[in-house]
């Protein structure tokens, strides 16, 4: 940039309307934040993807916050909203107890203690976190903050983890209110029953395959990297330094570490679940001396009375506040009641040493520095998928294990004044369950249990505690054995398809039930004529979807209708929906009346039974905002794909209330990368929509129709590649 331009950038940067309380930055700030991007170089590629390079790793922080509030700041804004308990501040009252959830945990003094007790070089990143923030707020001044006009650097410790759905938000909102929401709180408060049916809402998880050198093409190690996230949840970045640093993938908007992605050594993919994390004590609540006390080991001990302000925008502007009195046991906040007594939830809250590990896993060479890395035990949300250059792959089955009594029944609340239900530290890694280097050449988790996660030589489930693995199996999991059980001599473009199987695998167990009714029915039967050109169509269908499916409408219809029918019957069970719907225990009528009337749906809107999928599942983004519009009017694109639930591998939903005829996708295949670790690596990766949130950019959708064919583009992971395929070169600021 010539200097006249860069001088110019520094003079409005001093004069425009910076978020500080005096108006405009001070010029001590200002001269540091340009000190520092002299030192950091942003190349857009192409595609618009920001490849930054940095002499520190600070300075590559800087500049990669800097380059994400470029593309999103708003998403970046929000997330720290939502992280800090600030979200009523600009939504309103309807978000107050989601605010009051964030709250029990995160406290921003003792987050800024932290801040000041963190090592020299993790300061130093948190400090260039907010430097790159702010120094983008100081020289955009059109950009408008709805809450947040100044970041500070221990704000990266209330959101260190990386994952769509944290810990805290495993605490039910509607009970939380409940209990909270009242004038005086009654031993027990009532719990708020919440009633839902249907389907399991769209799987918020994700893929992770990884295969050995021994059954691919090249001889090298290949990793295949699937988050199912909602989608622009997750840009595609490439963050360097002269310390070291280069790693590439999907960083989470406002974080500083590469959450799920690779370096040129190493590969790691993160997917939601794992071992039990969280629990819930009963804690017995007793009135003493005009203060709550609760049941401990024969005593009882004060619960300790915390009240915290919940400011609110009020509909007509201005602000409000409440102040909500919430109580804690030594096991943690107390969030419901169940039963006669209180409900504490505990779970893991350590953000210093989860922000470290988050960060430092991206610098690992090798397996034993990324082994270091997972000994810090802070990954609570997520099991791992690895490979590296060496040629190793590897799984972990969550990081975070509490070491229980295994007496107790971990996955319902357990009896909080019983000393022996304490958790008595953190399992060791080599104690939870992992594989390394399998001898059938691959591994895959789905966010399914780890019994499958290798075929014939996963992890056995007699060999761990039942709290190691909450999840059970699931069609995406059966359906990834099936696939990598049958192929071998993988590449790049292999991997890819495999990643991409079209079968739908819970058809295979739905539909002959389905079959059965129907040709149970008496030959004179009504329904025997109606339906018998629809059961045809099943019959005749390879459980594969496609643009021109038919098969596939009828399939996916019925069974959410189905779903809608089994879903209450099936929670009340304890069964998953999609399993319970195979059982006996729905009845062969309720399997042909759903059929009936996935037909009628069809035709009522859109003309026939023998609606092509293509016509009905489709991609559109029209605006930037965070929950997307859908206009059956506007334009939008076919897409093959189908929901997880049924077993989809490119799994593709819809997880808002639909208010149109069609299916547009908001959950599913988001950031998707595959990657071989050869001498050098090769990858190739695509994006739901592009990288930036502006849709006036021409990347707001430029990978949308690739995205849509399962069409991935060249990944450029070196700097020769990035420059022949330069779209701009800039430090910030300019």
């Amino acid at each position: 940039m010539p200097t006249r331009r860069w001088l110019h950038a520094a003079a409005l940067c001093a004069a425009c309307a910076a978020p500080y309380a005096a108006g405009a930055a001070p010029a001590t700030d200002l001269a540091r934040w340009q000190a520092r991007a002299a030192n950091v170089s942003i190349a857009r590629d192409t595609w618009g993807i920001p490849h930054v390079t940095g002499k520190s790793d600070a300075d590559a922080v800087f500049g990669l916050m800097y380059a994400q509030a470029e593309d999103d700041f708003a998403r970046i804004e929000l997330n720290y909203i939502n992280a800090m308990g600030r979200l009523a501040e600009v939504e309103g009252e309807r978000e107050l107890y989601r605010d009051l959830r964030m709250k029990l945990f995160i406290d921003p003094a003792e987050l800024q203690a932290q801040y000041r007790a963190s090592p020299p070089w993790l300061r130093q990143l948190m400090d260039a976190f907010a430097d790159g923030l702010n120094f983008y707020l100081a020289t955009h001044p059109q950009v408008t903050p709805r809450l947040i006009t100044h970041f500070e650097p221990w704000m990266a410790l209330s959101f260190s983890e990386g994952s769509i759905g944290g810990d805290i938000e495993s605490v039910n909102l509607a009970q939380l209110e409940a209990f909270y929401g009242q004038a005086a709180l009654p031993v027990p408060a009532p719990v708020l029953a919440v009633s839902v049916s249907g389907l399991e809402a769209e799987p918020s998880g994700s893929n992770g395959f990884a295969i050995a050198p021994a059954i691919t093409k090249n001889g090298h190690a290949l990793l295949m990297i699937n988050p199912h996230t909602s989608f622009y949840f997750r840009p595609e970045v490439q963050v360097t330094s002269g310390e070291g640093l280069n790693a590439y993938g999907a960083v989470t908007w406002g974080q500083f570490f590469v959450y799920q992605g690779f370096n040129e050594r190493i590969g790691w993919m993160h997917t939601s679940g794992g071992g039990d994390v969280i629990d819930e004590y009963l804690e017995t609540i007793v009135e003493h001396d005009g203060a709550w006390h609760y049941r401990y080991g024969g005593a009882l001990r004060p619960l300790k009375a915390v009240p915290i302000s919940l400011p609110y925008k009020l509909a007509g502007g201005g602000m409000a506040s409440r102040t909500i009195t919430a109580y804690y046991s030594h096991h943690g906040p107390i969030v419901r009641a169940q039963d006669g007594r209180w409900v504490a939830v505990r779970l893991m809250s350590e953000p210093l040493t989860a922000l470290t590990q988050s960060y430092t896993r991206t610098k690992a060479r090798d397996y034993a520095s990324f082994y270091r890395t997972m000994e810090l035990r802070t990954n609570s949300s997520n099991n791992t998928v690895y490979a590296d250059a060496d040629g190793n792959i590897a799984y972990f089955h969550g990081n975070f294990i509490p070491v229980r009594d295994p007496r107790f029944n971990w996955k319902q609340p357990v009896d909080g004044s019983d000393p022996a239900t304490e958790w008595r530290g953190l399992h060791e890694v080599g104690e939870t369950i992992t594989l390394l280097n399998p001898k059938n050449g691959w591994i895959q988790n789905t966010n399914n249990w780890p019994y499958s996660a290798a075929g014939p030589h996963s992890p056995r489930q007699q060999d761990y505690p039942a709290y190691m693995s909450v999840y059970g199996e699931n069609a995406r999991g059966l359906h990834a054995v099936k696939v990598f059980s049958q192929r071998s001599g993988f590449t790049l473009d292999s991997l890819i398809a495999a990643s991409y199987d079209s079968e739908l695998t819970a058809f295979e167990t739905l539909l002959p039930p389905l079959f059965a009714a129907y040709d149970a029915l008496p030959a004179d039967a009504a329904d025997k004529l109606a339906l018998a050109g629809k059961i045809a169509l099943l019959r005749g269908w390879d459980w594969r979807y496609g643009l021109a499916s038919t098969a596939t409408s009828l399939a996916v219809f019925w069974g959410q209708g189905l779903a809608e029918t089994a879903g209450k019957a099936a929670r009340a069970a304890g069964v998953p929906v999609v399993d319970f719907m195979a059982t006996g225990q729905v009845s062969a009528a309720q399997r042909l009346a759903a059929l009936s009337a996935a037909a009628a749906r069809l035709e009522r809107d859109f003309g026939s039974w023998q609606t092509p999928w293509g016509e009905i599942n489709r991609y559109q983004r029209l605006t930037g905002d965070v929950v997307q519009p859908f206009d059956d009017n506007q334009p939008s694109l076919p897409v093959p794909y189908a929901s997880g639930n049924w077993g989809a591998l490119a799994a593709y939903g819809q997880t808002s209330k639909s208010t149109t005829r069609r299916i547009y996708g908001e959950r599913g295949n988001s950031f998707v990368a595959a990657v071989e670790f050869g001498p050098r690596i090769r990858a190739k990766s695509i994006l739901a929509g592009g990288q930036s949130g502006d849709p006036a950019s021409p990347h707001f959708q430029d990978q949308a129709a690739m995205y849509a064919r399962g069409e991935f583009k060249d990944v450029l992971f070196y700097p020769e590649e990035v420059a022949r395929h330069l779209e701009r070169r800039y430090h910030p600021g300019q």
